[in-house]
């Protein structure tokens, strides 16, 4: 169930234009007094047009002030430290069992909650899978997001990554092609990438992909390999790695054997199975980031190490 699926949700109407949130609140739902409401919207659980408020915010006809209930969320490791922070934006390192924002089963097990709760409100800029580990942005104000998405988006704002897969991964790839509906899976997500050369399809219905892969070191059994993506697209290092014969350690989806991924959804899967993925997380670490301050202009650039379980 996704978050807005577990809203519980109310339009105001016009006899209500003009009042605060909290009196609002006391006055309609009577089962609770105004200090809890006041604790429950300090706690962002009271949304109006799917954004966290103060008690004081003041009602318009037609706000949609939404409820989220209490829901048992799976268990995640609230992982992170802040490596760069000022009056614009953090940078953060994140841990590889964290979701950065709310989706599905989680709300407030995840980064973005955490941070707003101890930094007041933060807007995730680019966004990490659950299991990736690494450096990414979180902005203070809505202004400093959108200049920092649109450096993620024309190509400024530059990353890298280091991938552990399966095999021995020799030379340098440059990955440049399409991302299309791996039709092969089970999995409806799951994506496939192709090779420009080798594409068949119309252009218009695949997304183009351009990543660098750069071999790092081999210990007999394992590769750690250097990513480096031009375009940003959904899975794209997972699934170019997949396609070209290297999967990532611990990833369900784009591991050798996708199957898996239905299973752990099913709470089939054996352990000799878990023992298969080697690690229980995909082993994808985000470890740098450089960019140019959204204020200043200045040269913006940070780097961290490969963590633990990823290094062979």
């Amino acid at each position: 169930m996704s978050l807005e699926e577990r809203n519980i949700s109310a339009v105001v109407e016009g006899d209500a234009d003009g009042r605060r949130l909290d009196l609002w609140l006391t006055a309609r739902f009577t089962y609770r007094s105004r200090n809890q409401w006041q604790t429950i919207i300090r706690e962002a659980k009271i949304l109006v047009n799917g954004s966290a408020v103060r008690s004081s915010r003041v009602l318009r006809t037609g706000d949609v002030v939404a409820f989220i209930p209490e829901i048992e969320e799976p268990a995640v490791v609230m992982d992170y430290s802040i490596i760069y922070e000022d009056e614009y934006f953090f940078v953060v390192n994140k841990g590889g069992h964290l979701p950065c924002h709310p989706a599905g089963p989680f709300y407030r097990n995840t980064l973005w909650y955490d941070m707003s709760r101890k930094y007041g409100k933060v807007f995730i800029v680019n966004r990490l899978d659950r299991e990736t580990s690494g450096l990414m942005l979180a902005a203070r104000d809505n202004v400093t997001a959108s200049n920092l998405s649109a450096m993620l988006m024309d190509g400024r704002l530059k990353k890298k990554y280091y991938a552990l897969v399966f095999g021995d991964f020799k030379q340098r790839i440059e990955a440049g092609g399409r991302l299309v509906k791996d039709t092969s899976s089970q999995v409806m997500k799951k994506r496939k990438f192709v090779m420009e050369a080798d594409f068949k399809g119309d252009p218009g219905t695949a997304e183009t992909a351009f990543t660098l892969f750069e071999p790092v070191a081999f210990d007999g059994r394992y590769s750690t390999v250097r990513a480096i993506p031009e375009t940003g697209r959904l899975h794209q290092i997972r699934a170019t790695l997949c396609s070209l014969g290297f999967p990532l350690l611990g990833d369900k989806l784009y591991g050798p054997d996708d199957t898996l991924y239905l299973k752990i959804a099913d709470d089939l899967i054996t352990p000799e199975e878990w023992s298969s993925l080697i690690l229980k997380r995909q082993a994808l670490h985000a470890y740098y980031l450089g960019f140019p301050h959204p204020q200043s202009g200045e040269n913006m650039e940070f780097e961290v190490a490969i963590p633990a379980d990823m290094q062979v």
